[in-house]
């Protein structure tokens, strides 16, 4: 065995015991986020048409700043903490955001676009104790929709392939606004071609709501899907109504299990339900987290965000929500306390 597959085999191995670990403290106890998105910069270098999470202009947070929102969030007792953006690897001291992750013993984790991966930063980020690392390809050549493509990020899997010691995660896209989905199909057949897992995400609406698939894309779904079974995509039974354009009926624990931490330092729901309840990082309490795991989403029944409804199968079982959802005054009495 040579030395990169060693180093492979003990990160592997080294983040399924600390995975199993997290599944068995989230299922003792219900009083800490089990995932934490953060935001270190919302500027990307692309610009997808159906996104809603980037801009042009923002500069990358200070290093400080990541720091004292990772402290936080470990002092909740977060187990996983995934950094997103825009585009996290146009921060510039992203590797140092990630050991300071690592420092707490929290499971680490990158979504990127993959454009700015080149050997160098793959290394870094090595070094810095990534576990995981996610990119979603949206369709095989560019078009003007989305520029996440398979023929321009190849070259960018086979570096990961040939580097990287984390383990890889391609997601594949379908929805509405995909020209050719069987596109799909062909990314996670690559994926898995290169040793990394496969999942296939569903587009959702900018309020992260269901946008029903046709016939074609379903039967490409349940084909991906299949594909998939080794990976993490064995938790989504739940698309499967997604992908026929049915509701579900889940506990929704954002906002508790699940914390989506903007690059203002606000805790929302999730991406997609930025404004609820955006109360200051440094303020959330464990109070807010037993409030927001019995409170109901009412964008829960045709929710397609996966990274909460996966957090939420923890709980799903137990603990009915008895508060009421949020309402939009309720969102901008919140707003107006976090600027006080």
């Amino acid at each position: 065995m040579d030395q990169l597959s060693l180093r492979r085999k003990m990160r592997f191995w080294n983040t399924r015991v600390r995975e199993w670990r997290m599944i068995a403290g989230g299922l003792i106890s219900t009083h800490h986020p089990v995932l934490a998105h953060l935001i270190p910069i919302r500027r990307c270098n692309l610009s997808c048409a159906y996104c809603n999470e980037f801009d042009k202009v923002s500069k990358p947070l200070p290093l400080e700043t990541m720091f004292r929102r990772v402290d936080r969030l470990a002092a909740l007792g977060t187990t996983i903490i995934t950094i997103s953006g825009g585009e996290p690897l146009l921060h510039p001291e992203l590797e140092e955001i990630v050991q300071h992750i690592r420092r707490h013993g929290i499971i680490a984790g990158l979504i990127t676009n993959g454009y700015l991966l080149t050997p160098q930063r793959i290394e870094h980020l090595n070094r810095a104790g990534l576990d995981h690392l996610q990119i979603s390809i949206d369709n095989v050549i560019p078009d003007e929709i989305s520029k996440k493509s398979l023929r321009v990020l190849d070259r960018k899997l086979r570096l990961l392939a040939r580097y990287a010691i984390f383990q890889v995660n391609i997601n594949s896209v379908l929805g509405t606004c995909v020209r050719n989905p069987d596109d799909a199909l062909e990314v996670a057949r690559r994926a898995l071609e290169l040793g990394f897992t496969s999942t296939v995400g569903i587009l959702h609406d900018h309020d992260g709501q269901l946008e029903p698939l046709s016939e074609r894309q379903q039967q490409l779904f349940a084909l991906i899907m299949e594909m998939g079974k080794r990976s993490y995509s064995r938790f989504n039974q739940f698309q499967k109504n997604i992908s026929q354009g049915l509701g579900n009926e889940w506990r929704c624990r954002a906002g508790s299990r699940y914390l989506y931490v903007c690059e203002d330092g606000l805790v929302h729901y999730c991406s997609q339900q930025r404004g609820y309840p955006a109360i200051p990082l440094e303020k959330y309490t464990r109070a807010h987290l037993e409030h927001e795991y019995h409170t109901q989403k009412s964008c829960a029944p045709r929710c397609t965000i996966s990274c909460v409804q996966q957090v939420a199968m923890v709980d799903n079982w137990r603990d009915p929500q008895t508060r009421p959802a949020f309402t939009p005054a309720d969102a901008l009495v919140q707003l107006q306390t976090a600027r006080d």
